[in-house]
C-alpha cells in the first residue's frame, strides 16, 4: 500500500513537471498563500482540491469538527503565523454537511479524549436547541448544526486578538463561513463574513 502512495507521488510530481517546469522552484523560493483554510480532518473533504488550488496557495489548518478554540494553541499558531507573517486576505472556516464530529458531539456516546475536543458544539446546540429540535429529520438537524458550528468558529476567528490587532492596523483580512456538500462536491457561502471589528456581534 505505501509503495502505491509512493508511486502514486512520483507519477504526480511527474505531472506538475511537465505541466509546468519551474513549479516546485518557485515553491522552494516562498510561501505566500492568499489564504487561510480553517477546515475539518474528515478525509473526503480535500482544501486544496475543493477550490482548485495548487500547493503554496492555500495555507491550511484541520481539525475534527473545523473548530477554533481560543485555547486550543495548535490552532492559535497557525492563525497568528498566517495574519501576522504570511499577511493572508482571506480566512475561511469551512464545515461539511454529514460531518462525523458534529454528529458525536450530540449522539450521547462516549468517546474519551474527542468528548472534550466536541464540547463547544454542544454549546452550540444548546444555545440552539429550539431550533434544532424542531426539525424532525435527525440528518437536516445535523446538517443545521453544521452551520451554527461554522459560524460560531468565524465569531471565534474574528474575535481572536490576532485578528483584532490586524484590522487595527489597518491589514485587509476577512472571515468567512462556508459548507461543503460531499454529496455534490459545493460549497455554501453562510453569509458569515466578517471584515472589521464593527461589524462582529454577538455569536450565533
Amino acid at each position: 500500500m505505501l509503495d502505491d502512495l509512493k508511486r502514486n507521488n512520483r507519477a504526480w510530481a511527474a505531472r506538475k513537471v511537465a505541466g509546468d517546469p519551474g513549479f516546485f522552484k518557485r515553491l522552494m523560493g516562498q510561501q505566500a498563500p492568499a489564504y487561510l483554510w480553517i477546515g475539518c480532518s474528515d478525509s473526503r473533504v480535500p482544501a486544496n482540491e475543493i477550490v482548485g488550488l495548487d500547493p503554496g496557495e492555500l495555507f491550511v489548518h484541520r481539525n475534527v469538527a473545523n473548530l477554533a478554540p481560543p485555547q486550543d494553541a495548535n490552532y492559535l499558531s497557525v492563525l497568528q503565523f498566517a495574519v501576522d507573517v504570511l499577511k493572508v486576505r482571506d480566512i475561511l472556516v469551512v464545515g461539511h454537511y454529514g460531518c462525523g464530529g458534529v454528529a458525536a458531539a450530540v449522539d450521547g456516546q462516549r468517546r474519551g479524549l474527542v468528548d472534550h475536543w466536541l464540547h463547544p458544539i454542544r454549546e452550540v446546540y444548546r444555545q440552539h436547541r429550539g431550533e434544532l429540535e424542531a426539525i424532525a429529520d435527525l440528518r437536516a438537524r445535523l446538517d443545521r448544526l453544521c452551520e451554527l458550528n461554522v459560524r460560531r468558529q468565524v465569531h471565534n476567528v474574528a474575535s481572536d486578538v490576532f485578528v483584532q490587532e490586524a484590522w487595527a492596523r489597518g491589514q485587509e483580512l476577512r472571515v468567512h463561513g462556508w459548507v461543503y456538500s460531499l454529496a455534490d462536491g459545493l460549497v455554501t457561502d453562510l453569509d458569515a463574513t466578517v471584515g472589521r471589528a464593527a461589524d462582529l456581534e454577538r455569536p450565533d
